[in-house]
């Protein structure tokens, strides 16, 4: 039953093929037996799983079950839980049991969703490999010598290894995408403000969003049928009507016109990268759709915008983190100001101390202008690029990442070669676009991401444009060998 869809799983229930609490039981056992080796769970929560599944099961025999009653999943554990850990990945937080449920998690508990656990991360969201957890560094399931991809890496890796169909994650600077390509997964991360913050432990207020890791894009679409909507607990969510994700992906693409930034199929992208993503391409014009060819002018400055941004905000956010009301406090402080020092030297990894510092220099007296608000501007440059391009094109694409799963430690000591695996996905964070990965091939036998780029608001065109791909390919049905 591991590599079951959500969708399948959904059916399977609706006709009784097994129950929640069999293929609740079926999956902890396998997580049980084989995470060991992938380490993409923090905390499974196997009493409450259990719990959710009998009371799953009879709903549905009382005739009240909805398309998510007892389906199982899992969270990132960047959304806060009640009674259940939140660490974030990080020391700081591995003692913080938050006091209420994000509002995702509400929404799936609410829907009758039967959750696993908390997934593994780069420590606070910061990375691109997930090696920067306190927990320990999660292994891709293709190869565990290599990396998952990050911050999300746990739930792309749970969702591989037939751990759970479908997962939540959150996507700052391609922290979705990334690790879906990587990992030979579905990863959708909608526009900014589509998904509710609330509950969702905050890395850069203006760039996070959550979104789905899933197997397919009919997943996505039931995922977010599910997350997607207006949260008045939450400042920068958006009241706009939420459409029938699952409704519109059979949807003919005949006639849609693709764009094809000239910015992403660069001289450092590999021959063998490169291909893969135009053989996926081919297969859309197959499909009836149009190609034409765009510029993205700006696609140079996203990552050193982004690298002023996002730590920035960090620093801010993180503030807050002291070791006073909550979180990692140190031994036997000699006053409040070796409180605050050794807590958080003690409670924060290395990445995530970088980028504290190098924010709150940006924003520092004397720097603010030179750094933080050049950012912002460059920032709109980069947004109007895409908001030109969508006056010709239906949607953008190209590749997820410049190489597939890279060895693990191969590039920990060169930050800003680290900084470069999100090439291609830091741009739409930046612009609040939505963006998705569905796998389109292989390259030395390690899954290849395609990216979907659509405009705002716009998930049901990428989900459609995903699922139709998926028609007609077999890439998303491959899965790793020995696990």
């Amino acid at each position: 039953m591991h590599n079951k869809t959500i969708a399948e799983i959904s059916r399977d229930l609706a006709a009784g093929t097994y129950s929640s609490e069999e293929i609740t039981k079926d999956l902890l056992t396998r997580v049980s037996k084989l995470d060991k080796d992938i380490n993409s769970f923090i905390t499974v929560t196997e009493e409450q799983a259990l719990s959710q599944a009998k009371t799953a099961d009879a709903t549905r025999a009382a005739g009240n079950a909805g398309a998510w009653t007892g389906v199982p999943m899992a969270h990132k554990d960047i959304f806060c839980t009640n009674g259940v850990l939140t660490t974030c990945g990080s020391k700081m937080l591995s003692n913080f049991e938050a006091p209420y449920d994000a509002t995702v998690v509400t929404k799936f508990n609410d829907a009758g969703a039967v959750s696993l656990g908390k997934l593994n991360m780069d420590e606070f969201a910061m990375g691109s490999s997930n090696e920067n957890s306190y927990y320990g560094p999660v292994a891709n399931p293709w190869d565990k010598d290599r990396v998952p991809g990050g911050s999300s890496g746990g739930s792309a890796a749970a969702v591989a290894a037939g751990f759970v169909p479908g997962a939540t994650a959150t996507d700052t600077g391609g922290s979705i995408r990334q690790p879906a390509a990587l990992c030979g997964v579905t990863g959708l991360k909608p526009t900014y403000g589509r998904i509710s913050r609330y509950g969702m432990i905050a890395y850069a207020s203006s760039l996070d969003q959550a979104g789905t890791i899933t197997h397919t894009a009919e997943d996505a679409a039931m995922m977010m049928n599910v997350m997607a909507g207006f949260d008045a607990k939450d400042s920068t969510s958006v009241d706009r009507d939420v459409p029938d994700y699952t409704a519109t992906l059979d949807n003919s693409i005949e006639g849609m016109t693709i764009g094809l930034p000239t910015e992403y199929f660069r001289d450092d992208l590999s021959a063998d990268m490169q291909q893969q993503v135009r053989n996926a391409i081919a297969e859309y014009e197959k499909m009836g759709a149009k190609v034409k060819e765009i510029s993205l002018p700006n696609t140079h400055l996203a990552i050193p915008a982004y690298y002023v941004i996002a730590p920035s905000e960090c620093s801010a956010n993180l503030s807050r983190m002291d070791g006073v009301r909550f979180g990692h406090r140190c031994e036997d402080p000699k006053d409040i100001e070796d409180l605050y020092c050794r807590s958080r030297g003690e409670g924060f990894g290395e990445e995530v101390k970088r980028r504290i510092m190098v924010g709150s220099y940006a924003l520092s007296a004397g720097f603010y202008d030179a750094y933080y608000k050049k950012a912002q501007q460059v920032r709109r440059l980069i947004k109007n690029d895409f908001v030109n391009a969508f006056n010709d094109v239906d949607i953008i694409m190209g590749p997820v990442t410049p190489t597939p799963a890279f060895k693990r430690g191969e590039k920990t000591s060169d930050p800003v070669e680290m900084y470069l695996e999100d090439i291609f996905t830091i741009a739409l964070n930046l612009a609040g676009l939505p963006g998705m990965s569905v796998p389109c091939g292989a390259v030395d036998n390690l899954p290849v991401g395609l990216q979907l780029i659509g405009n705002f608001f716009d998930e049901a065109r990428l989900l459609n444009a995903g699922h139709k791909f998926q028609q007609v390919t077999d890439w998303h049905l491959k899965t790793p060998t020995g696990i």
